[in-house]
């Protein structure tokens, strides 16, 4: 290290800059630096020389000028830094240093800061020796004389040139990584352990505006959790993923159902408190990246095809069940002359009754019985059905559709409500098409017979605690007390224009919720109306007959 001569001509000039500094050091000088020369926290500061002398050691490039930035004084870390010898800068101006890359505004904020005796910190463009530029980061503190006027001013500064690239090349990465997301077609976001967003992309704010705001990454989040059991704090600490699970949701306002191919991958999380630099990588907090690549076109098309093969299904199963209806019925018909038949049979004989009469009754009898017995085995069986996961909201959407055509001659606004997400239920497909079609047919009849000019039929899902819960509403005449119980006996009718009614429909409907462990009730106080309450367990309830 240089050595000073202690008789050097400008000791007794630093020493008084030294005594001036420590005596009443400015508003914003470092505290470690006041510190550093407190004897023992006793106010006793160290001899000028001694702190000369660590000043000279400092691992901080230091200055000290007069107030027209003469300079007096630099240590060793000044000329290692700038590459000048101190006898090659005592006596010079401190512009020695600045780069005219350095903005003059800069320099003037500088100089306006210190002269109202103000610590100044910023950055400047320097430059060394050779000529070769870098970027300092100056804290210039003045230094007071008695009379408070400044005497001197002290300067501090280190070369950041590496901190500033390291934090130009993090922030391209940055900006790299947010082009890169934003141009990318799949919504893609960073979701902590308590559910919050931390980062997303263009795709995705796109999403929250389709859902009004609700949070995409919630419904991902409640799908995953409905359909693979997803556990997000477990996938945080054990870092399991997951990858192209198929989604659905169903966005308000009665549009149309859209999927997603979902896939998930734990990232470590920021952690940027100083308590936690020496913890273990295990222990560090983490998020999910979720990515949601939307498959709705592709789905859709697949969804068509498949909607024929229902629809020519359920045509099928409509005509089965036309025919078991219309069978039904003629033996109910039958049956009651055939059991006044059998109660006459039943009498004790009398003698205005002739043998030969009653002869012919009992040929009549079993005449009847024998028709009811070819009409039972005439009778088509019910369809047997294999049980599978099911979700409610894409089974009404497909009964709409198949539906669309005589909504339509009728003028019925639907208004469809259904639940973003829905957890599944075990049943059989068909047989809940079956279920909702009754409900819907019924609703078009009761609005149609209502003469209303505006026809509206609403259609809301939800779940609630175990159960999903299916609501179809009309604005028809509604459903007369005495008969809220009757329209589920068969062949009850009570339409003003029947038609092809057989008095079925709430009847079929009503078993098929039975048989998969589910009720269906009127709703006694919807006004305007008539509003049709199906409730379904979430688990299946109990076996599916």
């Amino acid at each position: 290290m240089a050595q000073r001569n202690s008789s050097s001509p400008g000791d007794s000039e630093l020493n008084d800059v030294i005594r001036s500094f420590l005596a009443s050091p400015p508003e914003g000088t470092p505290a470690e630096i006041i510190d550093a020369f407190d004897v023992k926290g006793m106010d006793e500061f160290l001899p000028p020389r001694l702190f000369l002398e660590t000043v000279e050691q400092a691992p901080v490039a230091i200055s000290i000028t007069d107030p027209t930035a003469r300079i007096l004084y630099v240590n060793e870390a000044f000329e290692q830094m700038t590459g000048y010898h101190r006898h090659e800068v005592i006596g010079r101006n401190e512009s020695l240093l600045s780069s005219k890359s350095t903005p003059l505004s800069v320099y003037q904020d500088l100089w306006n800061t210190i002269r109202q005796q103000r610590v100044w910190q910023g950055k400047l463009i320097n430059h060394r020796k050779d000529r070769s530029e870098y970027l300092a980061e100056l804290t210039i503190s003045p230094v007071l004389n008695p009379d408070g006027r400044i005497a001197y001013f002290l300067g501090m500064h280190r070369d950041v040139t590496e901190l500033h690239q390291l934090e130009q090349r993090l922030q391209f990465q940055k900006s790299l990584t947010e082009a890169a997301l934003d141009a990318a077609p799949v919504a893609v976001a960073i979701v902590n352990a308590e559910r919050k967003v931390l980062l997303d992309n263009h795709a995705y704010k796109a999403l929250l505006g389709d859902f009004r705001g609700v949070e995409p990454a919630d419904l991902f989040l409640k799908a995953l959790e409905m359909q693979i059991g997803l556990d997000l704090v477990q996938v945080c600490h054990e870092g399991k993923g997951f990858s192209n699970i198929e989604v659905r949701l169903d966005p308000p306002g009665s549009r149309p159902p859209r999927w997603f191919a979902c896939s998930g991958v734990r990232v470590a999380e920021l952690d940027e408190a100083a308590q936690n630099y020496f913890r273990s990588h295990e222990k560090t907090r983490c998020c999910l990246l979720l990515v949601a690549n939307e498959i709705t076109a592709s789905r859709m098309r697949t969804n068509e095809a498949r909607l024929n093969m229902i629809r020519a299904s359920m045509a099928e199963q409509q005509m089965v069940q036309t025919m078991r209806e219309a069978i039904s019925g003629a033996i109910f018909k039958m049956q009651a002359p055939l059991n006044i038949l059998n109660a006459a049979l039943a009498m004790p004989e009398s003698n205005g009754s002739p043998d030969n009469q009653r002869g012919v009754m009992r040929q009549v009898l079993e005449s009847g019985d024998e028709a009811i017995e070819s009409l039972h085995a005439a009778l088509p069986g019910p369809t047997m059905e294999q049980t599978s996961l099911v979700n409610v909201n894409e089974l009404l959407h497909e009964v709409i559709r198949l539906q669309t055509d005589r909504l339509l001659a009728s003028g019925v606004v639907v208004d469809w409500r259904p639940a973003p997400v829905l957890p599944s239920v075990t049943g059989r497909a068909n047989g809940l098409r079956g279920l909702l079609k009754y409900l819907i047919d019924n609703a078009i009849q009761a609005v149609d017979e209502s003469g209303n000019e505006y026809r509206e039929v609403r259609i809301e899902t939800r779940a609630d605690d175990e159960e999903i819960v299916i609501e179809v509403m009309d604005n028809g005449p509604g459903i007369a007390e005495l008969h809220r119980l009757k329209v589920f006996e068969p062949f009850f009718c009570n339409w003003a224009q029947p038609r092809s009614h057989a008095g079925m429909g709430l009847t079929m409907a009503q078993e098929m919720a039975i048989s998969h462990g589910g009720s269906i009730v009127i709703d006694p106080d919807f006004l305007g109306g008539c509003r049709v309450i199906v409730r379904l367990p979430v688990s299946g309830g109990r076996s599916v007959e």
